[in-house]
């Protein structure tokens, strides 16, 4: 058990702001001046066999109001600053690299011991349907022999739906802070139900939309495959945390009824993990078949412009073959028209016909020549 450090406070009620989730029942006994840490408490309970037996005000309270070994406190933080993770780090003798982590956040989830402790980083998700998005959260949790300590860095996931869930089976919670971290992977993992079925129904949706040449169904496509993406890196590394679970059950003795509680979360998980995968594979599919429909598309109007562009060749060369021919007369007749004493065969009884002959030939011959090359 680690070592108390008193601290002669009290938890101060909620702000205005803050969520209902996690709500702790708590009220201040006297009238003290509250410490950092807690000003971020949401929630603080102990329990001795599954039952809860005192909401301690203070964190060392909590801690000095352990009875024995089956005993455990409970305790729920709500986006603590430094000092105030500080704070509570000295009361539960937590390693200072966990406490980094903690403090850093936005972290990859992990599964880490350090001593008694573990440390467990969780990221939960949660589908919106108003903007068709996945809003991701951060959950630490430092799970010690006889605490638990939560630390949310957002709204979700819903811990006072897991408090409410373990205080209605007491034959679990008194299983200890193990069966309170499985309770809490479990209700992370269910968390991700929603999701899928939200990045299924967008999936659908693009595929309609991909086939039906909507425009800007790319970006879209775009925009979708980095939520599933971002939501692989929050479930894929809970595989490998709970095979770290499971491996250390023999050797920390861990009870049969966690064991198969933790089996049925890496079920879950494995389940969510392989819906993910899926969906990155199938939306790759999706962006090559548009790339394929779009490029198709651009060929055909490329075709009808070659099409066009070509029949307006042939219209223009018809029209500059008869001007070619009309030309020919126009010349002729230009000359012969011109009045001059000295022209050639100006007084000559055959220079009309002869004018005559000569645009005809001419023409004849132009159009000849024309029609073999298919001008005309």
């Amino acid at each position: 058990m680690p070592q108390l450090r008193p601290i002669r406070s009290l938890l101060p009620s909620r702000s205005a702001g803050l969520s209902d989730t996690d709500a702790g029942h708590a009220a201040p006994r006297r009238p003290v001046e509250p410490t950092p840490a807690e000003e971020t408490v949401v929630n603080s309970a102990v329990y001795r066999d599954g039952r809860k037996t005192a909401t301690p005000a203070t964190l060392s309270e909590a801690l000095g109001s352990l009875p024995d070994s089956s005993s455990m406190a409970w305790i729920g933080m709500y986006r603590p600053n430094d000092a105030q993770l500080y704070a509570a780090a000295k009361q539960f003798d937590l390693h200072e690299l966990a406490v980094e982590d903690a403090i850093v956040a936005h972290q990859r989830p992990k599964l880490e011991r350090y001593g008694k402790t573990l440390f467990v980083v969780l990221r939960a998700a949660r589908y919106c349907d108003e903007t068709e998005r996945v809003e991701f959260g951060e959950l630490h949790v430092f799970c010690g022999p006889t605490f638990v300590l939560t630390v949310r860095h957002s709204e979700s996931p819903d811990l006072s739906a897991v408090r409410r869930r373990m205080e209605s089976n007491p034959d679990l919670l008194r299983l200890g802070p193990e069966a309170v971290l499985y309770a809490i992977l479990d209700a992370v993992v269910d968390g991700y139900a929603p999701v899928v079925a939200g990045l299924q129904n967008d999936i659908d949706e693009i595929e309609t939309e991909v086939f039906s040449g909507a425009p800007g169904v790319s970006r879209r496509i775009y925009e979708l495959t980095r939520e599933v993406i971002e939501f692989q890196r929050a479930t894929r590394p809970l595989l490998g945390m709970l095979r770290g679970l499971s491996d250390g059950f023999e050797k920390y003795n861990t009870d049969e009824e966690l064991q198969r509680y933790l089996r049925d979360v890496t079920d879950h998980a494995t389940v969510v993990v392989e819906r993910a995968d899926g969906f990155r594979q199938l939306l790759g599919n999706i962006l090559t078949v548009n790339a394929t429909l779009v490029s198709q598309e651009q060929n055909e109007e490329m075709r009808n412009l070659t099409q066009a562009s070509y029949a307006q060749n042939e219209e223009i060369k018809k029209v500059s073959a008869w001007a070619a021919i009309l030309f020919a007369p126009t010349l002729i007749g230009t000359v012969y028209g011109m009045n001059f004493d000295h022209m050639p065969e100006l007084h000559w009884a055959g220079g009309y016909p002869f004018a005559l002959s000569l645009m005809m030939l001419t023409c004849a011959g132009l159009y000849t020549i024309f029609k073999r090359r298919g001008w005309l």
